[in-house]
């Protein structure tokens, strides 16, 4: 018998992107058994569009009162009632065989607890080119690699599933949740990272597979959190977020490595002393400075924030 499957889909104000999303779910070859958009009961804007839903598309309208994308996908966890989870954002558009990929591979591998797959970034209308093997895996001393919009070749293991694409045993999750720890009002940049890395933590297997592919239309954002141009306030909470996922996830030994790496040189996205000096050429001092100064904020209040968690659980 095939496994049930829910899909979550998380909206906020994003009529459009909402209604093309739901449009290629209903032209799935294996239909979803439902699919429940989360969203605030004040966007009537969103209520319109399910209003409109295609035609034999099972769908459900769950209203989220906490702003932000964690307790949206919360929400739908709790609500969700497919003995498998797939998730995808609004600006997305799954592909028409992605549920039928995403079920025969939970079908075909019991010990399986999460698939992902490409999201195919697309960017003034075109799509972004390239491939990439290494995907989704966080290295040694915490460095993360991404790269879900590139990834080519077979299926393989990896450490992070996109929150755009990716899927979960409904079995496996047991009460586990997205962290509600994570900061900032809308995307919750990270809830991904911190909840794949929680499943690692516990011993569970994810697995990237190209082939399971959506294609991505990254919409708008309403909060600090813009996708072009800088905010010092997106930024701290974007270091705090990948700070908090990733001490819980490395081994001790392995903590203050990461965090004398993450200051002194970091990455371009949350970058540190050393990185810094590579923002100014790119972007010049003064904002250089600001980016420096934001993440390292949110750094250290990432290392508090883990900090007081431990001595709770402690």
């Amino acid at each position: 018998m095939s496994l049930t499957v829910s899909v979550i889909v998380p909206t906020w104000r994003r009529p459009s992107d909402l209604r093309r999303c739901l449009t290629a779910l209903a032209n799935q070859t294996r239909a979803a058994d439902e699919v429940l958009v989360v969203h605030r009961a004040e966007d009537a804007e969103t209520v319109r569009v399910l209003e409109e839903a295609p035609a034999g598309l099972l769908i459900r309208g769950v209203v989220v009162v906490t702003a932000g994308q964690v307790a949206a996908l919360n929400r739908g966890l709790d609500q969700a009632r497919g003995q498998v989870i797939a998730i995808t954002d609004d600006d997305a558009v799954p592909r028409a065989d992605w549920l039928l990929r995403i079920v025969l591979a939970f079908e075909g591998d019991p010990t399986l607890t999460g698939m992902g797959g490409r999201d195919w970034l697309h960017v003034d209308g075109r799509p972004e080119t390239g491939e990439r093997r290494e995907v989704g895996r966080v290295q040694g001393w915490g460095r993360c690699i991404g790269n879900h919009h590139l990834g080519a070749g077979g299926p393989r293991e990896v450490d992070i599933l996109k929150g755009a694409n990716m899927s979960f045993r409904r079995a496996h999750l047991g009460d586990l949740r997205f962290d509600a720890r994570m900061r900032g009002e809308g995307a919750q940049v990270c809830n991904d990272m911190a909840f794949c890395l929680a499943l690692r933590r516990a011993g569970r297997r994810l697995v990237y597979d190209p082939a399971v592919a959506v294609d991505h239309f990254p919409g708008v954002r309403h909060d600090a959190d813009q996708r072009r141009g800088f905010s010092a306030e997106a930024q701290a909470n974007r270091a705090h977020n990948e700070t908090l996922a990733l001490l819980a996830f490395l081994p001790r030994g392995r903590r203050a490595v990461f965090l004398v790496w993450a200051l002194l040189l970091g990455t371009r996205a949350n970058p540190g002393l050393l990185q810094g000096l590579r923002w100014t050429l790119w972007a010049g001092p003064r904002q250089a400075a600001a980016r420096v100064r934001a993440t390292v904020a949110g750094r250290v209040a990432g290392w508090r924030t883990w900090r007081a968690s431990s001595r709770e659980a402690a």
